[in-house]
């Protein structure tokens, strides 16, 4: 192991560190709880902290106190982390798409990291074979975190009616898009679940809006990225309205959301010069969402159901016939970040 130090830097196994990093990040009894979280509050680190010795692994600071590390747990944090890990999709996945039994993700263990896996790393997953008992849906989403309640209640039945209040209530078809882009914020994971499926049509789409991203030209990604839209959504009870781009970025510059629904986005808003470029990016990328090329397609059959990231991977479905057969889904909605927590807990 090689280690050399400045008073400012000190370079250990080939990485480099700052002493105020170093310091900050010092795993002892006295700087951090048992829980894993920090005792030291890095606002009372001096500015002016310098390293005064390194030993090995040992980094003695101006500030008399000593931390001592362990070398992988050193180099395994040193320098920028890396991107969230996700695979780009296109309609070359239609013949391997992630599948898997709802019994075998149901009894846990493995089978359900491996689904939750694909869920993150395509950003959906489908199911196969469950119960066609009502509920069932919001069962599944407590394999792994908890059920988001909106003004649609816990769950919510995706089924033709008389005077809808949202076109997902009729046998019209459906682009692609994000389900409620109106609330802040917007639900980070839909479920869908067949309870019955006896009519012509209704097929689901599903497209990687990521991978559309990657193909959009530059200059209609930064203007989709940098112009906020309005969307909204009203009932007799309720009415919700939010503000965000279609395309939003994080702080590397790389895709974290995608807010596209053209059945509640609202007149836009902006600079009289700027409407005729925004339209014309706006409809690329819409055109570009109905492609081929990067669509996937299948038909659920009663008992089936599939999750999707709804900040990623927007879907849609074709049209049924309102008459002479049934379609019934029900759905709800869950959190990421819970998916993600399972995940990691189930992958030690």
């Amino acid at each position: 192991m090689s280690v050399t130090a400045d008073d400012r830097i000190a370079t250990i196994g080939g990485a480099r560190f700052h002493a105020l990093w170093l310091r900050d990040n010092c795993p002892c009894d006295e700087c951090r709880h048992e829980s894993g979280q920090r005792l030291l509050d890095t606002r009372s680190l001096p500015d002016d902290l310098a390293i005064a010795a390194v030993d090995g692994c040992a980094v003695s600071f101006s500030d008399g106190h000593v931390s001592r590390f362990d070398e992988s747990w050193l180099l395994a944090n040193a320098g920028e982390a890396p991107a969230h890990a996700r695979r780009l999709w296109g309609a070359e996945l239609q013949d391997a798409l992630p599948v898997a039994r709802h019994d075998d993700v149901a009894a846990g263990g493995t089978a359900l990291r491996d689904w939750l896996a694909a869920v993150d790393e395509l950003g959906f997953a489908i199911l196969t074979g469950a119960p066609t008992d009502p509920g069932t849906v919001t069962r599944v989403a407590e394999l792994f975190g908890f059920v988001r309640e909106t003004n649609y209640g816990r769950l919510f039945d995706v089924k033709t009616v008389v005077n809808p209040t949202n076109l997902a209530y009729t046998g019209l078809g459906l682009g692609a898009h994000t389900d409620n882009p109106y609330r802040e914020p917007t639900p980070t994971l839909q479920l869908l679940h067949c309870l019955a499926s006896s009519t012509a049509g209704g097929e689901n789409t599903l497209v990687d809006a990521f991978r559309v991203v990657q193909d959009l030209p530059r200059s209609d990604l930064e203007l989709l990225a940098a112009t906020p839209i309005r969307f909204r959504y009203a009932d007799a009870a309720t009415d919700l309205e939010s503000e965000t781009p279609v395309i939003s970025l994080d702080a590397r510059g790389d895709v974290e959301a995608v807010h596209y629904n053209t059945r509640s986005a609202q007149a836009f808003r902006m600079p009289e010069d700027l409407v005729g470029r925004y339209y014309e990016a706006y409809q690329r990328f819409g055109r570009m969402l109905e492609g081929a090329e990067y669509r996937i397609q299948f038909k659920l059959a009663p008992g089936d159901l599939f999750i999707v990231d709804n900040l990623r991977v927007l879907h849609g479905r074709t049209g049924y016939a309102a008459s002479g057969g049934e379609r019934h889904l029900q759905g709800c909605y869950a959190d990421r970040d819970g998916l993600r927590s399972r995940l990691a807990v189930l992958s030690r």
